[in-house]
């Protein structure tokens, strides 16, 4: 017989708060457009992106956290000490050790809570939500803070046609707690790994070091082989998650797709025969892709403007480089 005691969680968890943050520099095509062969008609016809969000010196990865995680402390009606653990997903904290969660943990005025980062590129979000879940139920904290953050500006090659469009900056953040009745489904998640060449980093950090290469690092990707996997094996994914969750099409609410190209989210909502009433998330149109961020800041605003409401049933998917994926159904706070 195990001497170990059970835990002693909570039955489910819920997200209980929302907040994002924006940098205040918004910056339309006409600008990319300086630095690539392409067309405003041409950028907004592939991606669907007007424009974008671009931070400056101090709208840092920990700043812009900050901003977006008391704005969801404080819709949770919280105070900053309850909070138990800190999850960030980022790929552009320029810092290998510490955790940037650290930083932002003590920043916010936290209790010591478990503060450390992920690194999932646009599917961070989905995997910090489950990670979070899974310490409210298992017991190991009460309240957990889920973090996406990313200044993808400083990962972007301006003069790659392929990318410099999409790409913006930004923070969503969500507070997750205890529940009396499931209100985060089960979680669809996964890898293809074979698939990593996609979307990846131009060259490692070292090259740069090393004067191997004169070009700062940044995200390149296979455009037309991502697009035909997103369409369609996440249409999979997300079907998946609806299946695991017991809930139809029909009965959903609102759809909250990653942010990466409207021609996807447009596609996927197709595949999966979503009914009119489905209120789907097009924040890309003027937020562009934010990675781990883009879920919460559409969600965000979402509920700011009143398209979603408190208790709503949504269906969640992020996806990207690696390749991963991450879907799930929650209860909007």
């Amino acid at each position: 017989m195990s001497k170990i005691k059970p835990s002693t969680g909570a039955p489910y968890a819920r997200i209980m708060g929302v907040g994002g943050y924006r940098p205040t520099r918004i910056v339309p095509n006409e600008v990319i457009l300086e630095t690539i062969d392409s067309s405003d008609e041409w950028i907004r016809s592939r991606s669907g992106i007007a424009t974008r969000h671009w931070a400056d010196d101090e709208e840092t990865v920990t700043a812009m956290s900050v901003a977006a995680a008391g704005k969801a402390i404080a819709d949770a009606g919280l105070a900053p000490e309850q909070i138990g653990g800190v999850i960030v997903s980022t790929v552009s904290h320029f810092k290998q050790t510490p955790a940037v969660a650290t930083e932002i943990a003590d920043k916010l005025g936290t209790n010591r809570p478990a503060a450390f980062d992920i690194s999932a590129g646009c599917a961070g979000f989905g995997y910090g939500l489950t990670l979070a879940k899974g310490m409210v139920v298992e017991g190991s904290a009460e309240y957990v803070l889920v973090i996406g953050v990313e200044r993808l500006s400083d990962l972007t090659d301006l003069e790659d046609r392929a990318t410099a469009f999409l790409f913006g900056d930004g923070a969503g953040a969500v507070v997750v707690g205890p529940a009396r009745e499931p209100r985060i489904g089960p979680t669809v998640w996964g890898s293809e790994g074979d698939k990593s060449d996609t979307i990846k980093q131009t060259v490692p950090w070292t090259d740069y070091r090393d004067g191997s290469v004169e070009r700062f690092p940044a995200i390149t990707q296979e455009g037309q082989a991502v697009f035909r996997w997103a369409v369609f094996e996440m249409a999979k994914v997300a079907q998946q998650a609806l299946d695991a969750a017991g809930i139809t099409a029909d009965e959903l609410d609102v759809f909250i797709p990653h942010q990466a190209n409207m021609r996807i989210i447009d596609s996927m909502v197709k595949t999966l025969k979503l009914p009119e009433h489905v209120t789907v998330a097009r924040d890309v149109e003027t937020t562009g892709n934010t990675s781990a961020a883009s879920i919460p800041l559409a969600m965000e605003r979402l509920l700011a403007t009143g398209q979603a409401k408190s208790g709503d049933t949504a269906l969640v998917i992020g996806f990207g480089a690696g390749l991963v994926y991450a879907a799930t159904v929650v209860t909007l706070p």
